[in-house]
């Protein structure tokens, strides 16, 4: 199965497609977590499996196959748009979100708002190797969760890369959370999740008046 449906008991009309890191799949904790929070809160959830995961349930993703990555999450975002009235938001972890900012910065509109959990920055212990080229065309706005010891990158990393974007965008920290946010220290998954739904929901809300 390629996607995973959260449907809420009070559709607000407001769709999210999220997807999972390079090591992971749709149904990676924080993502039914996630999935459970924000349909708590009226939004339909799709969970989406990558093209190169549902080629292969193992392994990482391949430089080569990322464009195929990027349209998958297209039709998964126009296939959300079949099943909601209202706004479309776009949102992944790690490599899943890489790939829906990058999608999103050469297709202005394709999603309301987008959902960065983990954001990628750089390798890890490779700072100097920056994936930050299409930052400057994302007009997205674009809310990040980021966990304080996360080592694909600092805070102020993040903070750099926010200033690069020109649209509204938002920093949700978590203090002592490493690339995993599910697991935040004093914090249970559902938790972390039910923040990061709050955050980001108000967050979209009010995304038009400029940079929060």
């Amino acid at each position: 199965m390629a996607e995973h449906l959260h449907q809420p008991r009070a559709p607000s009309g407001i769709g999210l497609v999220l997807t999972h890191g390079a090591g992971g799949n749709a149904r990676a904790p924080l993502l039914v977590a996630l999935g459970e929070a924000f349909a708590g809160r009226g939004v339909t959830v799709v969970r989406y499996d990558l093209p190169y995961r549902q080629a292969s349930p193992t392994g990482p993703p391949r430089p080569a196959g990322a464009a195929k990555d990027r349209e998958g999450l297209r039709e998964a975002v126009a296939a959300m748009r079949g099943r909601v009235r209202g706004r479309v938001f776009l949102g992944g972890h790690s490599y899943g979100g890489r790939q829906a900012s990058i999608l999103a910065a050469g297709e202005p509109g394709l999603a309301d708002a987008l959902l960065l959990l983990s954001y990628p920055l750089h390798p890890p212990r490779r700072p100097a190797e920056l994936r930050t080229a299409h930052l400057p065309s994302l007009r997205t706005p674009a809310l990040f969760a980021h966990g304080s010891r996360d080592p694909f990158a600092t805070r102020d990393e993040i903070e750099a890369a926010r200033r690069l974007i020109p649209a509204a965008t938002k920093l949700v920290g978590f203090e002592g959370a490493g690339h995993d946010l599910f697991r935040t220290p004093g914090r249970s998954g559902a938790d972390v999740a039910a923040l990061i739904a709050a955050a980001f929901l108000a967050f979209a809300e009010g995304a038009g008046a400029g940079r929060v």
